[in-house]
């Protein structure tokens, strides 16, 4: 198994819409570490840790979100080289930032 660590940003109607909820949702169902939170900008963020093709289907399935949501851009960027890893740690919601 090959380990991925990604950021993500998710751009778009995606706040007051549940997409936090939806996120950590989908992220466990695929077995995935990390956390989400809401920004200051409107945006969501994520930071998600796992299997890699888990975390591809994850990015992925941004793009659509729960069905209140209206995505207009998801941006991604590795971050293996973060610290600590979140990996083991479980999926959370952190508070806005």
């Amino acid at each position: 198994m090959t380990l991925r660590t990604a950021r993500v940003r998710v751009r778009g109607n995606v706040q007051g819409v549940w997409f936090r909820g939806w996120t950590e949702e989908r992220a466990r169902e695929l077995g995935l570490d990390g956390w989400v939170r809401n920004r200051t900008d409107g945006s969501v963020e994520a930071v998600v840790c796992g299997d890699e093709a888990a975390v591809e289907e994850f990015l992925d399935d941004c793009w659509q979100g729960p069905p209140a949501a209206r995505v207009t851009s998801v941006e991604v960027e590795d971050a293996d080289a973060e610290a600590p890893s979140p990996r083991g740690n479980g999926f959370r919601t952190r508070e806005t930032a």
